[in-house]
């Protein structure tokens, strides 16, 4: 009875060192193949994926470089439109909003016959060349009240208020009524004492 008890005993710690063996086994392959197929990473996003065109909805966007081109280069003011004035209404005027446009500049005085006679060619170019000819009346030698009081009467131009001189030093104008015309850049291209038929033709060849 003892003899076949430590046999069964026996038997049992075989089966027991077999089932062993092959545990272990099993762990030996399972870890092999997770080293070859599970344990295998993704290739990571390199900085070009990350910093792709598109979005995820598929839109493309803009790089910063493409931003910047975009934008606007501010124009160059030249030196005959870097000025500061007044408009009728006191609210400062700067020369510069005239750039990029053809521009008729018509110094007058209140007082003066000959500014007077001018008022309806004046009045006639800016109404025919809005939008295309930048037409203003710089009214000087005298009060600030009296250039209003006339201004107020002429309609289709900007009008700027010069009681303090300062526009008709900046062109060098030293007696009215004298007319500075200039093209889209700029440059001057006409100036003086211009008839109405002489004034119209220059500005004609500028539209």
């Amino acid at each position: 009875m003892r003899t076949r008890w430590m046999a069964t005993a026996a038997l049992a710690g075989l089966l027991l060192a077999s089932c062993a063996g092959t545990d272990e086994s099993m762990s030996a392959d399972d870890q092999d193949g997770m080293t070859s197929d599970e344990m295998m990473t993704e290739p990571e996003e390199t900085s070009s994926d990350m910093t792709g065109e598109e979005t995820p909805s598929g839109e493309t966007e803009q790089t910063p470089s493409e931003d910047m081109a975009d934008e606007a280069e501010p124009m160059d003011v030249p030196e005959t439109l870097a000025f500061t004035a007044t408009t009728l209404d006191g609210e400062p005027f700067e020369g510069a909003t005239l750039a990029g446009t053809p521009t008729v500049l018509w110094f007058w005085a209140p007082w003066c016959p000959t500014c007077r006679a001018q008022i309806p060619n004046m009045t006639s170019l800016g109404e025919q060349y809005a939008g295309e000819v930048n037409v203003v009346g710089v009214g000087g030698l005298d009060t600030a009240e009296a250039i209003a009081d006339l201004a107020g009467d002429i309609p289709n131009l900007q009008h700027l208020v010069d009681d303090d001189g300062e526009v008709w030093s900046h062109f060098g104008i030293t007696y009215q009524s004298t007319y500075v015309v200039l093209d889209s850049h700029g440059e001057i291209v006409d100036e003086g004492t211009l008839s109405d038929e002489e004034l119209n033709a220059a500005v004609a060849e500028l539209t």
